[in-house]
């Protein structure tokens, strides 16, 4: 065999395999959410995402303050930490619809929505946007999920929206555009929005979507990054069954 059959040889393997590192590379990251600590995606399973159980424990209970989609009595609490300029986020909000409307029925399973905007990423607008959501959730918490369901289909994300389009959006969906701005320009919902990222934090979030979800004895699954609808709807599943 001659030197350049020798290096055909060994050259159609070597990038055979450095095309799959690349596809797998990027199936990991798109499917998983954004780490902002590692750029990585934590496996789900028995181990918590080596989060311990006294940072889950840390977790804010359910309260008046929260927007909820379900039966606030449900049973199991599916808690979402989440970032309305995050991508996959984005993604996890169809899923998590999907979720909603398989257990609604049961009401076995209720869906919390809390931010958890990425500064790091998503400087100024992820946090506007947010305290937009809590704007609109004055008028009523079902206002809430249309507004937020609203901002997912319109933003471009990662920071690429425009902010000046959040009392359109407001208009769109049936609320006073002068009511809406006055209480955005006003700052009030600043610190809550802060407080549910502070407590994304305690909980050992480090990147979105960050999700918890309580069982009814409560023991704690964490979901780290946009997980599939299966994947999601077999911890729920194992969460029922405590």
């Amino acid at each position: 065999m001659d030197q350049s059959s020798q290096q055909n040889n060994y050259t159609l393997p070597l990038a055979i395999i450095i095309a799959a590192v690349f596809v797998s590379g990027a199936i990991f990251y798109s499917r998983g959410g954004f780490n902002f600590f590692n750029l990585a995606k934590t496996d789900v399973g028995a181990d918590q995402n080596g989060i311990s159980s006294d940072l889950l424990d840390a977790v804010r209970p359910v309260g008046a303050d929260d927007h909820i989609f379900g039966n606030a009595d449900a049973p199991v609490k599916i808690i979402e930490y989440s970032d309305f300029e995050c991508p996959f986020c984005k993604d996890f909000h169809k899923t998590m619809k999907q979720i909603t409307d398989e257990y609604k029925d049961s009401g076995k399973a209720v869906w919390v929505y809390r931010h958890f905007p990425i500064d790091e990423l998503h400087p100024i607008k992820a946090r506007k946007e947010a305290a937009a959501s809590e704007c609109a959730a004055e008028f009523s918490n079902d206002v809430f999920w249309k507004y937020a369901d609203k901002i997912f289909e319109t933003t471009p994300s990662n920071n690429q929206i425009d902010l000046a389009i959040l009392p359109l959006l407001a208009q769109e969906i049936g609320l006073d555009k002068g009511k809406f701005e006055s209480c955005l320009e006003s700052g009030r919902y600043d610190k809550h929005v802060d407080d549910d990222y502070k407590n994304a934090l305690a909980t050992g979030g480090n990147g979105t979507p960050w999700t918890i979800v309580i069982a009814p004895n409560e023991k704690k699954f964490p979901i780290n990054g946009a997980q599939s609808y299966f994947t999601v709807k077999s911890i729920i599943d194992a969460a029922i069954a405590q």
